[in-house]
């Protein structure tokens, strides 16, 4: 079992027994300062775009809602290093397939960026327009990261006692985090400092 093998193991076994997994390290340092470096000059050029609420024509920017901006990769435009994560995500989706039978399909994703005082109330990722996200997956690519400079991922869960309780996790470079997109009620708190990740989901659908 290689490492690849083995990190997604890991993610795959707490997706089947709690819904969620946060694991660090997850790539390489030098693949992510190159996501991060391609991402940046992405965003130099213009290509980022408000991101909203909905699908189709039911689709608005809220910024009372979420104040992030959003590049969509193109499966059939992919450059050289999406097509190396694109990859990696395909390894994953299989290896959660094996394990929870989830019938996942294929796989969309997007950079996010969130500017400094940007934020995205709570909300869960599946909701009847896109019924056919089932897990989430979100890789941060921030170079550096501490408590001060805010922008945590706050998930919410249920507690074996009835009671809704949270855990807050920092956007650390490298981090990925993983979960039932229909099921994890999520929210990401006011960030002090530019924030970079990319978000995806794996579908049920082609």
């Amino acid at each position: 079992m290689d490492e690849w093998e083995k990190k997604n193991k890991i993610i795959v076994e707490d997706l089947y027994d709690k819904g969620w997994c946060v694991l660090d390290n997850y790539i390489p340092e030098e693949f992510r300062k190159e996501l991060l470096k391609e991402q940046r000059e992405l965003l130099m050029h213009g290509q980022f775009r408000l991101a909203g609420i909905g699908k189709g024509e039911s689709f608005a920017i809220k910024p009372e809602i979420r104040s992030d901006k959003v590049l969509w990769m193109d499966e059939s435009l992919l450059t050289p290093l999406q097509e190396v994560y694109w990859d990696k995500m395909e390894k994953l989706r299989t290896a959660i397939n094996q394990r929870c039978y989830l019938g996942l399909k294929s796989f969309e994703a997007h950079f996010a960026m969130y500017p400094q005082g940007s934020f995205y109330l709570r909300h869960l990722d599946q909701f009847q327009s896109v019924s056919y996200r089932i897990v989430s997956v979100v890789l941060y690519l921030n170079e550096t990261w501490d408590e001060s400079d805010g922008g945590e991922l706050r998930m919410y869960y249920t507690r074996p006692d009835g009671i809704e309780d949270f855990q807050d996790f920092l956007p650390l470079g490298g981090r990925v985090v993983v979960f039932l997109s229909g099921e994890v009620p999520h929210e990401v708190l006011p960030t002090n400092k530019e924030r970079i990740s990319i978000t995806g989901w794996m579908k049920d659908r082609e």
